[in-house]
């Protein structure tokens, strides 16, 4: 499998094979599901994810929000699929070290806000399987995700 790095833009491109679409053959095929893992590169659990990935021959992008930002509008669409509480991480020690008037009371547009401020604040992984978001990493939830592929 190929690999393209665009240290620039913090995404790492797991490239798919060349399908030929004149080849009647390989036309039967449905189209490839964008797949992106976005999270930290060091992080364990972001590591478990891309070697799970890697090995079920996944083809994804990887986006580091740490190195590359968030923006508001994708963090907004992932509140709205999966709730603004499973987003945030809060056994982290980023969020453990906000000052209790922050931590108290949280709502999701301050929630979304300090997640903006402070990404490492975002639970990791957080997969986005062609609209599908799954954050966090089992392998179990991963194989049902990618089982009907």
């Amino acid at each position: 499998m190929a690999i393209a790095d665009r240290r620039e833009t913090g995404y790492r491109m797991r490239a798919m094979p060349y399908i030929d679409r004149a080849n009647p053959i390989l036309s039967d095929f449905p189209p490839a599901i964008m797949t992106t893992l976005y999270g930290i590169r060091n992080c364990d659990t972001m590591k478990k994810a891309r070697v799970w990935l890697d090995a079920h021959k996944v083809a994804y992008a990887f986006h580091d929000y740490k190195a590359s930002g968030i923006d508001k509008a994708t963090l907004e669409r992932w509140a709205s699929k999966v709730g603004w509480e499973a987003l945030i991480n809060r056994a982290g020690t980023t969020f453990r070290k906000l000052p209790d008037a922050d931590r108290e009371g949280l709502t999701e547009k301050k929630a979304v806000a300090l997640m903006l401020a402070q990404p490492s604040m975002i639970k990791r992984p957080v997969l986005d399987n062609g609209g599908k978001v799954t954050v966090g990493f089992r392998p179990e939830v991963y194989q049902g995700v990618f089982a009907k592929r």
